[in-house]
């Protein structure tokens, strides 16, 4: 693999200023996009936190919980890979993105009517497929609509926020309550009503080209010089060491979180023997580490750097499945889960912001679902089936242990990123132009 070198200029300038409309869409486009973002991880939360419920109908194991979670990681995988290559190579995001929205809602809905494990397969299995589409389209449209200084601000909060505010508190508290109330097929047949309201907000609002035209994204130049509107080849892609590190971080990270949602449930109620309600409020406190941990990680490294961030956020991440196994009161439980579980955060910048600003442009889906589709394939998918094997034969800790192990990874591999903060280069360029002024760093951004 030839080695692609990132080249700083001291004086580039920040992107130009937009007007007003461009500050108004930029925030509605937010909005709008922290919604269906959200309510995609709400529809795929819901079945873990239903598992309980489900088993008792189908006599789920714990290689099957894990299949189930994983089938949709597999076709998510795919859906990411395809959809963002299709949208580069067609300039359009928008229809992409509407179908998609309104499919994942319909298949969602369509495992409250399912009989058994395999009807239920099949429709979590379609369910990926539409899902996967949704965060390379909505991470690019939103990337070049933002301001530099929201940059990491905004990715966070469309990808970190909102995933754990409507998949790690809403859900829970929302599925439960109704599987209590009228049974957990109703709570996933009502998932259909927000996806199509969401569907029909995006084809009104939602534009391919925000008013003022494109943020300038990339921070590193990449040689032989490359025009900001070229398609590069996949080949060319993967030519950057950052995208090939973000694909092993994001296989890492995507273990230690998939299978962290998908046996805390059934672990805090078969093996501590919490109740429904404890287990839910458990599982809320993840949802609110969730929501702070996504905004405040991005918001953190435009300040001080996406490498270092990675490495200290990761180490704390490291910390919070063995807290669900060895901290046995459920109040300090929740306190603890909130301070540590700090990964989530990581994902807004190996999954959107370090590729963002790695590739140029007409390469930015393609980037985005590569890192998104192998890291979904590896941790979403074999992760889960392979941690329910394990726990089958050695116990449910066994599934806490391999996640640890996941986040472990991620802080190795994270001290091969190269720099792409452009705060922290132009500091870097700041400091060398002033020892040899006029120079341009190459190989800066390390």
């Amino acid at each position: 693999m030839s080695r692609i070198r990132t080249r700083v200029r001291p004086g580039a300038e920040a992107p130009a200023a937009v007007d007003g409309a461009a500050h108004h869409y930029e925030n509605r486009l937010l909005l709008i996009l922290f919604l269906a973002f959200g309510f995609v991880f709400f529809d795929r939360q819901a079945l873990p936190f239903l598992a309980p419920y489900i088993a008792k109908d189908f006599h789920l194991s714990n290689t099957q919980l894990g299949t189930l979670s994983g089938v949709l990681a597999l076709t998510w995988a795919l859906s990411g890979l395809v959809a963002g290559r299709l949208s580069d190579k067609l300039g359009r995001r928008k229809p992409i993105l509407v179908a998609a929205v309104v499919l994942f809602s319909c298949f969602s809905a369509a495992g409250g009517l399912m009989t058994g494990f395999l009807g239920l397969l099949v429709a979590r299995a379609l369910m990926g497929v539409a899902e996967g589409a949704v965060l390379p389209l909505a991470q690019s449209l939103m990337v070049e609509a933002s301001r530099e200084s929201r940059r990491g601000l905004n990715m966070g909060l469309l990808q970190g926020s909102s995933a754990g505010l409507m998949g790690g508190i809403v859900a829970p508290l929302a599925v439960v309550w109704i599987a209590e109330l009228h049974g957990w097929r109703t709570a996933l047949l009502v998932t259909i009503v927000p996806g199509l309201l969401i569907a029909a907000w995006i084809a009104k609002s939602v534009r391919e080209v925000p008013p003022g035209g494109r943020a300038e994204v990339a921070a590193a130049d990449v040689i032989p010089e490359t025009a900001a509107d070229s398609k590069p080849s996949v080949r060319e892609v993967l030519g950057h060491r950052n995208i090939v590190l973000c694909m092993a971080v994001a296989c890492c990270y995507l273990t230690w979180f998939i299978v962290i949602v998908t046996f805390t449930p059934t672990y805090l109620l078969t093996v501590k023997g919490f109740s429904p309600s404890t287990m839910s409020g458990v599982m809320t406190c993840l949802g609110v580490g969730w929501v702070l941990w996504g905004f405040l990680t991005p918001a953190v490294s435009d300040r001080i750097g996406r490498k270092p961030t990675m490495i200290v956020f990761s180490v704390t991440a490291a910390l919070c499945p063995l807290a669900i196994v060895y901290v046995s009161d459920p109040v300090a439980l929740g306190l603890v889960v909130v301070l540590t579980y700090t990964g989530l955060g990581c994902f807004t910048l190996f999954m959107a912001t370090i590729p963002a600003e790695t590739v140029p442009r007409g390469a930015l889906a393609t980037a985005l679902g590569l890192v998104m589709g192998v890291g979904e394939l590896a941790g979403g998918f074999l992760a889960p089936v392979i941690a329910g094997r394990a726990s089958d034969v050695w116990g449910l800790q066994t599934a806490m242990f391999i996640s640890t192990g996941g986040a472990v990874a991620v802080v190795l591999l994270s001290f091969g990123l190269r720099e792409t903060a452009p705060r922290v280069l132009r500091r870097r360029a700041e400091r060398a132009a002033a020892v040899v002024p006029g120079a341009v760093v190459a190989g800066a951004a390390e």
